[in-house]
């Protein structure tokens, strides 16, 4: 198993207003699955093509281990990459779309078919070894395109998002399965993902880029519970932002003082509380609020609720909410453990 870290990595593209990547400073732990997330236009996939060595970065070095593969051809850097689009050979079977790289290789053939067959067990294509790839699923195929790289046993596995093209059920199964196989192999994997939730589900490790910067890196749980920014707080759904000033363990607020979570430094900034953790009834920091509205979304009802001069929101099952009408006075609570304070700026 081995690492893969970037450091000062920058990319400006010709004819662009501004860079696409920004001094990138990442490491991908050994054996791990970093999942680098971010908008459109983020610098995300600039990162993966980087990495592959499909466009040459303007200034930093890409190392795997303790050595740099900056000026290795793509075919040479021990690194195997899934796209978005399958891109299967429509004129191959499936088996022989998988033993491709390794017929590239000159390995015999009785160790290709041995080495094709163990792939089409891993990914769940036993029996279709001898379809085209027409003949296959969309999550067929993006199966037979992982089964494709990992073959190869290459040191860094990149996904360029592999569920995009999918319908929820066929993500779920494929998501499923790359995890299983990262960890049953045990390669070094970076996905490329905008969507949160399956970057969440995937990842041991979150790298979220935005705007070619990178703005936060940690476990997945980090991103909900200790944001560092408003900015990241937003992206990950945060919509709650009260601005005061945090002192003696405490923050000071519009509608007065809230107990704080021990750790917290003082100084000026915004308390954010994520909308599920807001609670209905008595409890710790409560107050007065009035319900605003109330939107049924499906497995959660949406709560806006006015309290002093704050306007915040609250998510809730949709059993609860039918107690809950608008122009009603309620009672809230802050739970102290759901409370962080962030920068007052961005």
């Amino acid at each position: 198993m081995t690492s893969l870290s970037v450091s000062g990595l920058a990319k400006r593209y010709a004819g662009a207003g501004q860079a696409a990547l920004h001094g990138l400073d990442l490491t991908v732990e050994s054996g791990s699955l970093t999942a680098i997330l971010g908008p459109s236009g983020s610098g995300k996939t600039t990162v993966m093509k980087l990495v592959a060595g499909l466009i040459a970065p303007d200034a930093g070095d890409i190392r795997l281990g303790d050595r740099s593969i900056l000026d290795l051809a793509p075919e040479r850097r021990g690194i195997a990459m899934v796209f978005q689009n399958p891109l299967l050979f429509p004129h191959l079977t499936v088996a022989g779309n998988i033993g491709f790289g390794l017929r590239m290789r000159g390995l015999a053939a009785g160790q290709i078919a041995s080495s094709v067959a163990t792939m089409l067990d891993r990914v769940r294509l036993t029996g279709l070894g001898d379809r085209r790839p027409v003949q296959l699923s969309g999550g067929q195929q993006q199966r037979a395109a992982l089964a494709r790289a990992l073959v190869l046993r290459p040191e860094v596995l990149l996904l360029d998002e592999p569920l995009s093209s999918l319908d929820p059920s066929l993500g779920d199964e494929m998501r499923q399965l790359i995890r299983d196989l990262q960890r049953e192999t045990g390669i070094t994997t970076l996905v490329v993902t905008h969507d949160q939730t399956e970057a969440v589900a995937l990842a041991d490790t979150i790298a979220l880029l935005l705007d070619g910067r990178l703005a936060q890196v940690g476990p997945p749980e980090t991103f909900y519970q200790r944001p560092a920014t408003k900015a990241v707080a937003r992206f990950f759904g945060g919509v709650n932002f009260i601005p005061g000033i945090a002192r003696d363990g405490r923050f000071d607020c519009a509608f007065g003082p809230l107990h704080l979570p021990p750790g917290i430094g003082p100084g000026a900034g915004l308390l954010t509380i994520r909308p599920e953790a807001l609670r209905f009834g008595p409890g710790p920091n409560q107050r007065g609020a009035r319900i605003d509205a109330v939107t049924f979304l499906g497995t959660q009802s949406r709560i806006d609720l006015s309290v002093a001069d704050a306007n915040l929101q609250a998510l809730v099952a949709p059993e609860l909410a039918r107690s809950l009408t608008p122009g009603s006075d309620v009672t809230i609570s802050f739970p102290p453990e759901a409370l962080w304070v962030l920068p007052s700026g961005g």
